[in-house]
């Protein structure tokens, strides 16, 4: 009854990412205040056909706790499959729309199997463990599952900076941590103007065409990171 009444008053408030955060009772705004974000990146793909997956059901060990976001999401995207993963079994958050798989976000035979049945994504959304290990090792992993106009979005970047998690708040280039590996991802985007001759082109190189730094929360988008430079050619300087 509860989710029939919130989806009701959804409907009326239905392109409105932070009416909806309130309606279900995400925590993406309020102890967060992540929705303005997503509803500046996401506004073009709302009423578009496809497949979203956010990481992280929420409710810890409870299966009867947690789908918020995911309720959100569904009522955000109106045309599109909404697809989540969680160590903890949240079967019973799973409705119309949306389809829950149990499992680890670093099994890469388990994310493989979703890829498999599902095809690539559209957006994703890691708000899983936020151990940064697990963040790096999920975005290699599912960033190239990513279509070419998509956006890879990771949530809860503070845990960068904090030790339980394999942070730190001293080494800020450490490659280990989540803005230590991800600032080693910019200079990419400018790739053809290295002074390097011979230079071999990444797949983030190639693939990544923008990032977008918040607190807390990254966004990157992919794309054919292919436009050359006016002044180089193959990375040197061209003759004449």
């Amino acid at each position: 009854m509860k989710k029939t009444i919130n989806a009701f008053k959804a409907f009326f408030v239905s392109n409105n990412l932070t009416k909806l955060a309130i309606i279900f009772k995400t925590d993406k705004w309020g102890r967060h205040f992540y929705t303005p974000h997503y509803q500046l990146h996401f506004a073009p793909y709302r009423l578009k056909k496809m497949n979203f997956l956010e990481i992280g059901v929420g409710g810890y060990e409870n299966p009867f706790s947690g789908g918020n976001s995911l309720r959100m999401w569904k009522a955000y995207f109106p045309f599109s499959k909404i697809y989540s993963l969680d160590i903890h079994d949240k079967a019973p958050q799973e409705e119309s729309r949306i389809k829950i798989y149990r499992g680890s976000q670093v099994d890469k035979a388990f994310l493989q199997s979703i890829c498999d049945e599902v095809g690539t994504f559209d957006l994703i959304v890691d708000d899983g463990s936020h151990i940064n290990e697990h963040v790096i090792e999920t975005f290699e992993f599912l960033f190239p599952k990513l279509k070419k106009g998509g956006i890879y979005v990771v949530e809860d970047t503070q845990t960068s900076y904090w030790p339980d998690y394999g942070g730190t708040s001293t080494e800020f280039n450490d490659r280990s941590t989540i803005y230590g590996f991800f600032k080693g991802l910019i200079d990419g985007l400018n790739h053809e103007e290295y002074m390097l001759e011979g230079y071999k082109k990444t797949y983030y190189d190639q693939n990544i065409i923008s990032m977008h730094f918040y607190h807390n929360m990254i966004f990157i988008y992919k794309g054919d990171n292919d436009e050359p430079s006016n002044y180089l050619v193959n990375n040197k300087v061209a003759n004449g």
